[in-house]
């Protein structure tokens, strides 16, 4: 079949951008997708839950104490992987409000129960446990990962609230105790 030269210049232009711009890219976009803590997050062939999150001022016991450099995060999650095969939930980070990550520890030294450092979930499988962070009080994007590599990579992002949880149970005193020291609530007396 015959083309004029003029309709193959036109075509041809075209059919080279849409090839540049559509689907000739091997990377997908990435989709910057946000939750909140409590929805399930599919990832791939992962599925997430954040459960809570916890500050602390220390981890572990009397005799053997973690002290952080600002304040440990502990936020509690669960994968569940939904495919046919065994899948390896990687380290994940957190984002400040400036977008810059900070990656999870690696020592889950008095973190009960920790999530681990070794994450390989069989197909039909749930593992649940603990992650730890050493961050300033702030509200962050927790990033949750396929574990693929860079290029086929999906993500997605749950919102961590600051949320001031006590990691001590401190006595307030009531009303009628004003200048008693506060020994603990008080009991209606015995009569």
């Amino acid at each position: 079949m015959f083309y004029p030269l003029r309709s193959i210049t036109v075509i041809f232009p075209v059919c080279a951008a849409f090839a540049i711009l559509g689907g000739c890219s091997g990377k997908n976009p990435e989709q910057k997708l946000e939750y909140q803590m409590g929805e399930r997050v599919q990832v791939g062939s992962l599925t997430y839950n954040v459960i809570e999150s916890a500050w602390r001022s220390q981890l572990g016991t009397e005799y053997k104490v973690r002290i952080p450099q600002q304040r440990f995060l502990l936020i509690t999650i669960s994968a569940t992987n939904g495919g046919g095969k065994e899948v390896s939930v990687p380290m994940l980070s957190l984002e400040n409000a400036n977008g810059e990550p900070i990656r999870e520890l690696e020592n889950g030294d008095g973190v009960e129960p920790w999530f681990g450092l070794f994450r390989t979930i069989a197909p039909a499988q749930t593992q649940q446990g603990k992650i730890v962070f050493d961050v300033p009080f702030s509200s962050y994007r927790l990033r949750l990962s396929d574990g693929a590599d860079a290029i086929a990579e999906k993500i997605a992002w749950v919102k961590i609230d600051l949320n001031l949880n006590p990691d001590l149970n401190v006595d307030t005193p009531t009303p009628g105790d004003v200048g008693a020291p506060a020994t603990g609530p008080l009991t209606p007396p015995i009569k």
